[in-house]
């Protein structure tokens, strides 16, 4: 069949299709712990390839995954049918309160562009210089000021994108098509959303309020609903002023219960880092420092200052105001990641499926108690930072054993208590090959149905990125490298 179905795309697109042995083993991986080998890879350069893939795929009952900059860290570009790489869409044009890009646009060169119009793109991953837009809006990224602006879905004005059909679709535009979304929103059982700010698991059904907001049904889809083309996505001016602080506690709950008091005096992040990072940061801390907070704000800095001093319970250490000490600090955060992988052994690094839970803060401690009861029972270590403002960590542990079935074991017991605390499975990562398993778990079985009648409505073929979000099977640790 691969024979036949590459006749078909190379006589119907203009793009590349490719099928030798090196590009195959490229496109078998991401950032993440997985890998499956596909049989095709087309890179379009246009919408009608786009079209005219799918099309192609549906008649031949062949998968087709869209595929960014592949910095994605669960898998959700991984699939043993078609690659659709979008890295010639983009393109760029910069409004005075909007952007239109597309998908295959890297956020670092996104970025470097608003900044010579002094605007920028809220939504901030630290690995955002080298992901592409498409995976940000598949994903629904968010990053460490996500806490004042909101994830990507909050940041989205419009999205083109081409369904399981091949069909070219515009929201909130189609009036048809927004008519249906809006129906089904008004079934969920929205009660079994979780109660947090940020949220990237299964579809964000419930961020349909009105009919201008239904194309957010595709922020989060993970290419699996339609592969967007391009978007419409809102800018801001730059802030005039930025002051962060950097504070230090001996202790990782006292830390999350000082977040609580802290996100009332409205800054613009809240970011947490523990041991392991602050014991890379060239600068004297106290021995028995066990994490730090970075707090930022970017408006009403002097009033601001005040508030943080009376209600911090940690030691400030550090006052930054200018751009660069600031941009110098906030790159000892977002190296946490990096910090964690050049720390862990390679025989005792597990794949991290835990690692993007979000909880509604007041419950941020127990998260801390139920890591260290995790790390008892299982005889774990663990590495923690992320968007603490949010209730947002990211979990990073290491095992002398290292045995698949201790990692579902590990996965499914830390779900099932991230979801009694009201929170959500996955907060800016999406769910991929690590987490989709456990989507029903996450909504109940009502809100589980409505996403399959959703995914069947917009890819009746079920031909658009399978077994990603809606899927029967186990994946968590299948596929491992």
């Amino acid at each position: 069949m691969n024979k036949t179905i590459c006749k078909k795309l190379q006589k119907s697109i203009e793009g590349s299709v490719l099928t030798k042995n090196e590009f195959r083993e490229f496109y078998s991986v991401d950032a993440s712990y997985y890998k499956i080998i596909p049989r095709i890879i087309v890179i379009p350069k246009n919408e009608k390839d786009v079209m005219n893939t799918i099309k192609i795929a549906k008649k031949m009952r062949e998968s087709v995954t869209v595929r960014g900059a592949g910095t994605g860290l669960v898998g959700s570009a991984l699939n043993d049918g078609i690659i659709i790489d979008m890295k010639n869409f983009n393109s760029m044009k910069i409004h005075e309160d909007h952007i239109i890009v597309g998908p295959g646009i890297l956020k670092g060169n996104l970025d470097k562009k608003l900044e010579e119009v002094q605007k920028f793109f809220p939504p901030n991953p630290s690995i955002g210089s080298f992901c592409s837009v498409g995976g940000m809006l598949g994903n629904n990224s968010s990053g460490s000021r996500s806490l004042k602006y909101g994830s990507v879905i909050d940041n989205v004005v419009e999205v083109t994108f081409i369904d399981g059909n091949g069909k070219k679709i515009i929201l909130p535009r189609d009036k048809k098509i927004v008519k249906k979304i809006t129906e089904f929103a008004s079934k969920i059982e929205k009660q079994k959303f979780p109660k947090v700010s940020k949220n990237s698991s299964g579809y964000r059904i419930d961020k349909i309020e009105t009919e201008n907001s239904a194309h957010k049904i595709i922020v989060g889809s993970e290419g699996t609903l339609g592969i967007i083309t391009s978007a419409k996505l809102r800018i801001r001016k730059k802030p005039k002023k930025r002051i962060l602080f950097v504070v230090e506690y001996k202790a990782m709950r006292d830390a999350a219960r000082n977040c609580i008091k802290i996100r009332d005096s409205r800054p613009s992040a809240i970011e947490f880092v523990d041991k392991n990072t602050l014991n890379k940061i060239k600068f004297s801390f106290d021995d028995k420092s066990k994490c730090l907070l970075f707090v930022e704000y970017d408006e009403r800095v002097v009033s601001s200052e005040k508030k943080l001093k009376s209600m911090v319970t940690g030691k400030i250490v550090k006052k930054l105001d200018s751009d660069e000490e600031i941009l110098t600090w906030w790159r000892y955060r977002d190296s946490s990641l990096h910090y964690s992988l050049k720390t862990t052994k390679k025989e005792t690094t597990m794949p991290h499926v835990i690692e993007d839970a979000a909880v509604p803060l007041n419950n941020l401690p127990n998260v801390f108690s139920m890591i260290r009861g995790i790390n008892k029972k299982f005889n774990t270590k663990s590495i923690i930072y992320g968007h603490a403002g949010n209730g947002n960590v990211h979990v990073r542990l290491t095992s002398k054993e290292q045995k698949s079935t201790i990692v579902k074991k590990i996965a499914t017991e830390y779900f099932h208590e991230i979801i009694k605390l009201n929170g959500t499975i996955t907060a800016e990562h999406g769910d991929g090959l690590a987490r989709s398993e456990f989507i029903k778990m996450q909504y109940g079985s009502k809100n589980y149905q409505i996403f399959k009648d959703i995914k069947a409505f917009f890819d009746p073929e079920n031909i658009l990125n399978p077994g990603k979000i809606i899927t029967e099977k186990s994946t968590v640790v299948k596929n491992l490298k």
